[in-house]
């Protein structure tokens, strides 16, 4: 089977998005969508425009962040409160298939561009709202980003350490998960029942929403304890051994994730402890328990015997998910990402050389 992404074999060949969004997890949206063969339009005001322009790593005149999230986009200027270039836009609703935007919400309203105006001009489209909290509700009009987002949905306060410090993730789950990829999700759907027939959908996108509920494990562990686990000591932040970070002789780590008891006890062998084997959370051992912390000790001991590269070596031929922690610079160059063709070095007419990712969807045929 073909796994390619050229264009003639695209998705979403012929589809029309006119993208009002800024920053992060809208533009990401609609690249994802560009991958799949959109035509996007992004529409940027006559100033400044995206904020994203200069925001972090300039090395000329703009971001690294903006060329990311941005290429393969058509880029039009609009000021949406001039009367000529807000007909213009309204004239170009009527032949798009989605349009989104990321302002707070009331603001397409006070535009004069807010859903009833747009579908009455086009009952077929869909239109996304990404916001941090989501149209309605208490929070609705505050100002936020990803640290604000993840926080209120419980999932930072899971993220920290023993002591219970919240460790700052440098994946912007609430930007990504919640607003790139649910609005994504919600377009696609919403597409796909207007191309059955139906009418044009509003999609209404919470970041904070979308992260609580993803935040399955704490949820478990609430249902089945009536509590959240302690820092740490929950599932899959620390509180089994089998899944868990190892600090190697040359201080770099390995990444267990032998949740499995197969895949445990074949970790066990590769590091010559398998008398652990019996000791595992599917046999009784209690998660962030006594016993989960002494294997854990153990197995402390061990990987600092070794270097990472002597390990991943170790484990080459062991069907058990361990693997090495790389740092990004490695895993640009990791055999896995060179042959699936992740990404290319790219040449911006500003900035220079700089290394592209591609969507990480292929559709073949």
């Amino acid at each position: 089977m073909s796994t390619t992404n050229d264009m003639a074999q695209a998705p979403l060949t012929g589809i029309t998005i006119l993208d009002l969004t800024r920053l992060l997890p809208g533009p990401m949206a609609t690249l994802h969508l560009a991958d799949m063969g959109a035509k996007v339009i992004k529409i940027e005001d006559k100033g400044a425009g995206d904020y994203a322009r200069t925001m972090s790593h300039v090395r000329n005149e703009l971001s690294q962040l903006f060329i990311a999230v941005n290429r393969g986009k058509e880029i039009l200027h609009l000021d949406l409160k001039d009367k000529t270039d807000h007909a213009h836009f309204l004239t170009m609703v009527e032949s798009a298939d989605v349009v989104i935007e990321s302002f707070r919400p009331g603001v397409m309203e006070r535009l004069g561009l807010g859903w009833e105006v747009l579908k009455a001009r086009n009952p077929g489209l869909v239109m996304c709202a990404i916001s941090g909290y989501g149209q309605t509700g208490p929070l609705a009009l505050a100002a936020g980003h990803d640290i604000n987002y993840v926080g209120y949905a419980g999932m930072l306060s899971q993220n920290s350490g023993e002591d219970g410090r919240p460790v700052l993730p440098n994946l912007q789950v609430g930007d990504l998960l919640g607003g790139s990829q649910s609005a994504v999700q919600g377009i696609l759907a919403a597409l796909l029942a207007v191309k059955m027939g139906g009418p044009g959908r509003f999609v209404d996108v919470s970041m904070t929403d979308a992260v609580f509920t993803h935040n399955v494990m704490p949820l478990l562990a609430f249902n089945y304890y009536g509590k959240t686990a302690e820092p740490a000591k929950d599932f899959l932040t620390g509180g089994v051994p089998c899944y868990n970070v190892y600090r190697t002789e040359d201080d770099r780590y390995m990444a267990v994730g032998a949740l499995e008891l197969k895949f445990w006890e074949a970790c066990c062998e590769v590091i010559g402890l398998p008398e652990l084997k019996t000791r595992h959370w599917s046999l009784g051992q209690k998660i962030g328990g006594e016993d989960a912390m002494q294997v854990k000790a153990m197995l402390d001991e061990v990987f600092a015997t070794r270097t990472q590269q002597a390990w991943t070596k170790a484990f080459e031929s062991a069907d058990c998910c361990v693997s090495p922690v790389l740092s990004t610079e490695e895993a640009i160059q990791h055999p896995q990402f060179i042959s699936r063709q992740l990404t290319s070095i790219a040449e911006h007419v500003t900035e220079g050389k700089y290394v592209k990712t591609r969507s990480s969807l292929l559709f073949g045929l």
